[in-house]
């Protein structure tokens, strides 16, 4: 098994708080689009197994259309793919849209809301409404989507218990099968991040992050929702199987400006610039970078990816039991791990607060 990812960085407006790489010179599409199909011709094969499953993500790639999925996606091909996946931006959807990349054989919606609080979406740089997020689903249902993922972010400026928790119960009437949510991080660089330095927006403390993320928690396992990555929440068999892939080391080709690779412990790029990634694709000389990852490497990775799920790490995994059995004890005693009967560390709800903390002391 293994997967591919594809990046379309394309937008047609930046949001404040996104650090990935994307543009807004929509005009270069059709050729990038070629330079793509170049590039899966080149590497589809890399992993020497069956794409079993393909995440189009960015940027926005729903700013594509549908003949350009069509297209990217003949090229993979996906008569092996049990899940195909395309990120939507609400403001993007209609129901001819949402049928053809469907009939393109795209299988999985993502869908961009963040927020269903116009105010929140504002501050965000959003350029959809509440409503539209709302008539997305909607609409992607109506369209034949029976596998619906949906983003949720938390801890944006000015917003509060009550609106977060309306936020959480609107995502949850409109039946979807997957939630996605992050708490809001200022990246460097970013807009939003010099906002913030300049002092015209202030961020909600740790506390309050802290008490919204737990909400979530608790809402969505009344709802019977799996939390099984800690930013991932699924009803049963709806956990996402391209982005489970990353958590357990499975390979999978990164194509597109700036899309990672990992195969046989060695992760590769390709650089983040769109003029060096058309230009290199076409002359059949683009500089990709690389790293083996060592042993250590490959050991610190299992726990980090790992401690994230709520499979977590084995105790006798590589050198988790070696010297490190008395950071789980304390851990464990504290009530920030825990240690099931098969042998296995998960993070509790209070560990995952201080995740970062748990990693590093495992860490090699």
């Amino acid at each position: 098994m293994a997967g591919i990812y594809v990046h379309i960085p394309f937008c047609k407006k930046r949001c404040l708080y996104c650090d990935f790489f994307s543009t807004t010179l929509l005009e270069r599409r059709d050729e990038y689009v070629q330079a793509l199909l170049q590039e899966i011709a080149e590497r589809k094969n890399e992993t020497g197994e069956p794409i079993r499953t393909i995440y189009i993500g960015g940027g926005t790639p729903s700013v594509l259309t549908p003949e350009h999925i069509q297209s990217i996606l003949q090229a993979i091909g996906t008569i092996d793919a049990i899940e195909i996946t395309m990120e939507i931006n609400p403001a993007d959807i209609s129901l001819e849209y949402l049928q053809s990349i469907r009939a393109a054989g795209v299988n999985r919606l993502s869908i961009g809301v963040q927020s269903f609080q116009d105010e929140l979406l504002q501050l965000l740089g959003r350029r959809h409404t509440a409503i539209q997020a709302i008539d997305a689903v909607h609409t992607a249902k109506k369209a034949g989507f029976t596998n619906i993922s949906i983003d949720l972010m938390y801890a944006i400026p000015t917003q509060t218990m009550p609106r977060w928790q309306e936020d959480i119960d609107t995502a949850l009437s409109l039946n979807v099968q997957h939630i996605s949510s992050y708490g809001l991080m200022y990246e460097e660089g970013t807009a939003l991040t010099r906002l913030r330095d300049a002092g015209q927006i202030t961020p909600i403390d740790e506390d309050t992050e802290n008490e919204m993320y737990d909400a979530l928690c608790s809402r969505l396992k009344k709802a019977r929702f799996i939390h099984y990555e800690v930013s991932n929440f699924a009803l049963p068999s709806y956990e996402s199987k391209h982005n489970s892939s990353y958590w357990d080391d499975i390979s999978y080709v990164g194509v597109g400006a700036g899309a990672h690779s990992y195969i046989n412990n060695t992760r590769s790029w390709n650089p983040d610039d769109l003029n060096a990634y058309i230009s290199g694709i076409l002359a059949h000389n683009l500089l990709r970078e690389s790293e083996t990852l060592t042993e250590r490497d490959q050991y610190n990775e299992r726990i980090m990816l790992g401690l994230r799920t709520n499979r977590g790490i084995h105790l006798s995994d590589t050198r988790a039991s070696r010297g490190r059995n008395e950071v789980i004890l304390d851990f464990t005693k504290s009530n920030h791990l825990h240690v099931t009967k098969e042998g296995r560390v998960v993070a509790t709800q209070k560990g995952i607060h201080i995740l970062n903390r748990i990693i590093e002391k495992l860490m090699i």
